[in-house]
């Protein structure tokens, strides 16, 4: 069985989680801790609990979703995964933090791709990866099937959906993303996205304004 805290970070209120088992391993999922303050508090959470950090895993590449990957490889030798169509956002992410005013460290290449992958694995535990083109070329959501919990970054949030009119980003492919490979994982499906509050897919299916004006053919993909 897995656990996740969750861990809200730097200006764009990003949501960082540590999703841990049994052993005491965990990865660290969009790591957005920006500032000393912010580093302190990942590592004093990893302490309080025992927990060693084998991989971070980012979603997406994003500049608000990266800015704590260095923290996390370089305090606790983890290795990054992301999927290299998301690599262009990697190198660009110290020109586009400037863009919002602050400084984002450069991303080294990651250790491990995701483009292809079908899951990470940690300690006794397997996250699914469920490739979801929209809101970046190479974003991903992870599943664990058995709790029911997936981890949508920026493609599906709260009774909203990730921009995307960003470089990488299509409205057509995010659309296609959530109505064929995320709604049909079930309406009883635990969302945690990558800013705001938790839900779930039968929710997001009722009351989410963009997902409802497709089904109900008001808009056509």
């Amino acid at each position: 069985m897995i656990t996740v805290a969750r861990l809200t970070f730097n200006p764009f209120g990003e949501n960082t989680y540590v999703v841990s088992d049994p052993t005491g391993e965990c990865i660290v999922i969009d790591a957005g801790n920006y500032s000393a303050r912010e580093d302190a508090a990942l590592d004093d959470h990893m302490a309080r609990n025992g927990l060693r950090p084998v991989m971070a895993v980012n979603t997406h590449g994003h500049v608000d979703h990266i800015l704590g990957v260095k923290h996390v490889r370089e305090t606790y030798n983890a290795k990054l995964a992301i999927d290299s169509r998301d690599g262009f956002l990697l190198e660009s992410a110290p020109m586009h933090g400037r863009l919002y005013g602050f400084e984002a460290a450069p991303v080294a290449a990651p250790e491990i791709d995701l483009q292809g992958r079908e899951s990470v694995e940690f300690g006794q535990s397997r996250l699914q990866i469920i490739h979801t083109p929209g809101h970046t070329q190479g974003h991903v959501c992870l599943f664990e099937p058995q709790q029911r919990i997936l981890f949508t970054g920026d493609t599906l949030f709260r009774e909203s959906i990730g921009r995307t009119d960003l470089p990488g980003g299509d409205y057509t492919w995010i659309m296609k993303s959530i109505l064929e490979r995320i709604i049909p994982l079930g309406d009883d499906v635990t969302i945690y996205p990558g800013h705001g509050g938790e839900s779930t897919i039968g929710h997001e299916t009722l009351y989410n304004p963009f997902v409802v004006e497709v089904l109900q053919g008001c808009v056509s993909i």
